[in-house]
């Protein structure tokens, strides 16, 4: 009997050990942890914002919401990311630490390629997504783009062939390039209406058939400015097989 009570006895005693080994360790580990959020051998004393200039580079510093009584372990990049890219400018953002005191910050600013007009004045960029409402002191040196509804999968099409449309005008040369691409139309049907700065003429086209359709053009074009008649040009159909169709203004 005395035996078992000393077995007993010693066996609670080792629990008892482990137990309080336990917990230092765990104590320890965690005395550790927190003061490596904030000593100051690895302190956040430094950050480096590339690919923006300095104006964003205020507004992010800002919204990235940043400690710097902390250490760069306490710094949840995912989180910076995120408060980041909510920023309408902002594409994407990459972050890495460097160690012992420096934050690095990749941007991927947003870059206008068009201009949804929906009621108000929106940016699209080159993917055909809408990214951020213009405002007053945002550039409006841009291809309008109207007949896109702002919601519904009507929006999505049309902005497809929207970026579509401006693909085929990227590659051209003056005077039918982007710069001197004023609006463009997208219907329903698939076809579109395009008004440039150079041509007092509206352009009707199916989108899918434009690429073939830019030689005519040109040389349709060309022509009627050699016979002195482009001003007298209401619209040119190119939704025929053979040639356009070109209506004429009433002298």
């Amino acid at each position: 009997m005395r035996y078992i009570s000393s077995f007993i006895g010693s066996c609670f005693l080792k629990v008892v050990f482990f137990i309080t080994v336990g917990v230092a360790v765990s104590m320890a580990f965690l005395f550790l942890y927190e003061y490596l959020l904030r000593s100051p051998y690895i302190r956040l004393e430094k950050v480096v914002f590339k690919g923006i200039d300095y104006e964003l580079k205020d507004e992010l510093m800002k919204r990235a919401n940043l400690d710097f009584n902390l250490s760069l372990l306490a710094i949840n990049l995912r989180d910076v990311k995120s408060n980041l890219e909510s920023h309408p400018w902002v594409r994407d953002v990459e972050v890495e630490k460097r160690f012992p005191h420096t934050l690095v910050i990749k941007v991927e600013k947003e870059e206008p390629w068009a201009i949804v007009a929906a009621g108000k004045l929106y940016y699209m960029d080159r993917g055909g997504h809408i990214f951020k409402e213009v405002t007053d002191s945002d550039n409006l040196d841009f291809p309008v783009l109207t007949g896109i509804p702002l919601s519904g999968q009507g929006m999505e099409d049309r902005l497809r062939e929207a970026v579509n449309v401006l693909h085929v005008f990227e590659k051209e040369e003056d005077p039918w390039s982007l710069e001197n691409l004023s609006e463009v139309h997208i219907e329903e049907n698939g076809e579109v209406s395009l008004y440039f700065l150079f041509l007092p003429a509206v352009i009707q086209s199916r989108v899918e058939d434009l690429p073939e359709k830019m030689g005519d053009l040109r040389r349709l074009v060309e022509h009627l400015n050699n016979s002195g008649r482009i001003h007298m040009v209401k619209s040119i159909n190119l939704n025929y097989r053979e040639g356009a169709a070109v209506a004429f203004r009433k002298s």
